[in-house]
């Protein structure tokens, strides 16, 4: 499946939530969610950091307010566009959530869990599963992270 013009925006929108981390020790990763039209519901960036919160990564962030506009835990017929690869923690939340379609830009060949290392959320085995677009701007979401990890190397 081929991102579209709309997933395109998008990821430039997560890229720049991704951004907003600045100065702070929290990696630059960016979510947003939409609904089916592509109306944004929620956003977020990593916040573990900043909220001592280890379950705050930007996936979590945009889910938890995109539930709240909705006034519902069900985000079924939405799209959840994110930096960085889903670790399982959020690949699991996501299909708690019933998002169903996930999109996002770098691969994390370390902890990825929609299609490097796991692939969680097309498993058969489980009872929801969700579509993936992967590598949507993946040299500039590679690129803020290689601008925030190389000077920590």
């Amino acid at each position: 499946m081929l991102a579209s013009d709309r997933d395109d925006a998008l990821m430039l929108r997560a890229l720049a939530l991704a951004g907003e981390t600045g100065a702070s020790a929290d990696v630059p990763v960016g979510a947003v969610v939409t609904d089916a039209a592509g109306s944004v519901l929620g956003e977020g960036r990593n916040e573990r950091e900043a909220t001592a919160d280890p379950t705050a990564h930007a996936e979590i962030v945009a889910m938890r307010r995109a539930a709240a506009s909705l006034g519902s835990w069900n985000l079924s017929g939405c799209t959840l566009v994110v930096t960085l690869e889903p670790c399982l923690m959020c690949a699991g939340a996501l299909l708690q959530a019933r998002i169903s379609r996930v999109v996002f830009g770098a691969w994390d060949d370390k902890a990825g869990a929609v299609g490097s290392v796991y692939d969680i959320v097309r498993d058969r085995r489980l009872p929801y599963r969700a579509e993936v677009i992967g590598g949507v701007r993946e040299a500039e979401a590679t690129a803020q992270l290689r601008a925030f990890f190389d000077p920590r190397r």
